[in-house]
């Protein structure tokens, strides 16, 4: 490695996985990156762990097999894992009424929104706008649970799915607090991050002891600040009118600062995690990771069946939602790529990750120029996760014959 500056340095990748580190030495090559890590395991171990590029805009601070990215949406995923976990040691259950743990949830017409429903995102409750999101209210935590609380469903709860983009993280972080006492970045922290050596956050505890990368602003965080939409899409129509339920359950239920505070829990957008540790945590979903398994065989398999699918009332794509986790096909998780058996997540930074039970694998990629592309898979994923799926055709064909 190493024909030119910038481009990948260090890692390493088996043989058999070579496609994906050509794919990735590609990018750079080409300028399409300032910094990147991607990290595939197979069977429970690692085939593919490379980075390369700065962790700066200026090139100066290069990227280290440590260096955290913002997640953004896929700091659903943490959370998820934490709730399932809770599930299977039996401490929640996905078909009990929330407000049976957390009664003040009950008003409004939520008194019958299980677990399963906000997983799914079947239960409606989608929008903070009576009470925008400050960071402020993440630090206390108190002030998100009482607007939720006074949320009202947008629609009728288990008869129809949205994204729950900024609620969801809220939603399962308060029912994990009601039913343990610690909210889901310190359980997540304590219970999963801890046991399987990951680095991983929801919020920060000490910024000055880990490498941050500094992420640009992709596409859709500059609409999500007031940019011009534009109308490339219903998406992006819908999240130009103040009044749609597209803008009041996204740019309008936040309120924050520029300069976010990394130690502030923002379970529905705010952890950071390197691509190393992301990978390890989906492998541990799959199955055993250096004895450490974080799930049932029966949980696992719960993730990929279909709890919702259509038309969904907020992206205004269609999409499937599993147990916590997108699954295929829709314009951010496409089957095109080969996700044809997985779940996982793709956040609108450009950051992406997933699991395939059938084939055993579990994948990561962070990176922080940004996602060019908004209500999609970005295209440097879409080729990193082609090139994963082509290396495990051809390692299978290699073992058959």
């Amino acid at each position: 490695m190493g024909e030119t500056a910038g481009l990948p340095e260090d890692g390493s990748c088996d043989s058999a996985f070579a496609e994906v580190a050509r794919v990735f030495r590609r990018h750079f090559a080409d300028g399409e990156e300032i910094g990147a890590a991607v990290c595939v395991y197979h069977r429970g171990r690692p085939v593919v762990d490379l980075w390369g590029g700065f962790a700066d805009p200026g090139r100066t601070d290069p990227w280290r097999p440590s260096t955290l990215g913002v997640l953004a949406s896929p700091t659903k995923a943490l959370v998820s894992s934490a709730a399932l976990l809770l599930v299977d040691r039996g401490v929640l259950e996905l078909d009990r009424p929330i407000a049976d743990h957390w009664p003040e949830f009950a008003a409004h017409g939520k008194e019958r929104i299980t677990l399963r429903m906000v997983l799914s995102h079947r239960s409606g409750v989608v929008c903070l706008d009576h009470a925008p999101i400050t960071a402020e209210h993440m630090r206390r935590h108190t002030p998100i649970a009482e607007a939720l609380a006074a949320a009202r469903p947008e629609w009728e709860p288990d008869t129809a799915h949205g994204y729950h983009a900024v609620t969801f993280g809220y939603l399962v972080s308060e029912l994990v607090r009601r039913r343990t006492g610690r909210t889901v970045g310190a359980f997540f922290a304590e219970e999963i991050a801890a046991p399987l050596g990951l680095d991983c956050h929801i919020g920060l505890p000490d910024p000055d002891a880990v490498h941050l990368a500094t992420m640009l602003q992709s596409k859709a965080e500059d609409v999500m600040s007031g940019g011009d939409p534009g109308d490339a899409i219903a998406m992006l129509t819908e999240l130009g009118k103040p009044d749609s339920l597209t803008h009041r359950s996204t740019v309008a239920s936040m309120a924050l600062d520029p300069e976010p505070d990394p130690t502030a829990e923002d379970p529905s957008y705010g952890g950071w995690a390197s691509a190393q540790s992301l990978a390890r945590l989906y492998a541990a979903l799959l199955g055993e990771v250096d004895g450490v398994r974080l799930l049932s065989p029966r949980m696992s398999a719960e993730i990929g069946r279909v709890h919702a699918r259509g038309a969904c009332r907020i992206t205004m794509m269609s999409t499937a939602w599993g147990l916590g986790f997108m699954l295929p096909d829709s314009p951010t998780f496409p089957a095109s790529a080969g996700l044809t058996t997985a779940f996982g997540f793709d956040g609108a930074n450009g950051t992406f990750t997933f699991a395939d039970p059938r084939h055993d694998l579990a994948f990561a990629y962070v990176q922080n120029s940004g996602s060019r592309e908004l209500g999609s898979i970005d295209d440097r994923a879409h080729r990193l996760v082609q090139a994963v799926y082509s290396s495990v055709g051809q390692r299978s064909t290699k073992e058959e014959s």
